[in-house]
């Protein structure tokens, strides 16, 4: 087996003490290759250990400026820090240079939601789902900027698409009671509410959103 390859079995199966002894190998034995240094990072961002990781893309970058697969390892260590313009910056980066995978597309979209420009995560967020469709989180961060921006029919037809993939989803389906009660539609958000409560008892928007319509509907009654 490659030993790269093995490394990465290692850090998949969390046997994080024995990849590190992989990966120290390959890079002592190939020390102006790129590939150990990113794996390296890989492992230190398992580990929670993102600074570290960073220094390790870095070099990978030294060493192969084109590595893709490290700015998008950069993208993930300051997006688990939370600084979310400097995750975009090599999220960006790591798609210039031809990583065309759905997570760093998400991940480039929610970097721009956690900014508050939404409009510029939406085709990010599109892309994301076009690349993987069976994924209900990215088609779920989608339909939520859809809706944040106002384009609420798209946003309909995206929770419903959510909940195709997953039925059990309460967040869609509070989402879709919140699109009914805009639409005026009050027993279809009630209906809405009511399957996000029994999918989840303690979503407590749902709960809310449920309490005003009754409210509402037994007034007008």
């Amino acid at each position: 087996m490659d030993r790269n390859k093995e490394a990465i079995k290692l850090i998949k199966n969390k046997d994080y003490e024995a990849a590190a002894k992989v990966l120290n190998d390959i890079i002592e034995t190939h020390p102006h290759e790129a590939i150990g240094y990113i794996n390296f990072g890989n492992l230190l961002l398992q580990m929670n250990d993102n600074e570290r990781a960073q220094a390790f893309f870095h070099r990978a970058i030294e060493l192969e400026p084109q590595a893709a697969t490290a700015f998008y390892g950069l993208g993930n260590a300051y997006y688990e820090q939370e600084s979310f313009q400097e995750a975009q910056k090599y999220y960006q980066q790591a798609i210039e240079h031809g990583l065309e995978e759905s997570d760093v597309y998400f991940l480039l979209g929610l970097t721009f939601v956690h900014q508050e420009h939404i409009k510029l995560s939406i085709p990010y967020l599109l892309r994301a789902t076009e690349l993987d469709k069976d994924d209900e989180e990215k088609w779920f961060q989608y339909g939520l900027a859809l809706a944040k921006i106002n384009h609420i029919t798209e946003a309909k037809e995206i929770f419903h698409t959510v909940l195709q993939l997953n039925d059990q989803h309460s967040d869609a389906h509070y989402n879709l009671g919140v699109i009914a009660i805009y639409n005026q539609q009050l027993k279809e958000g009630l209906r809405h509410f009511e399957s996000a409560l029994q999918r989840n008892p303690e979503h407590i928007l749902a709960a809310n959103g449920k309490a005003r319509v009754e409210e509402w509907l037994e007034t007008n009654e």
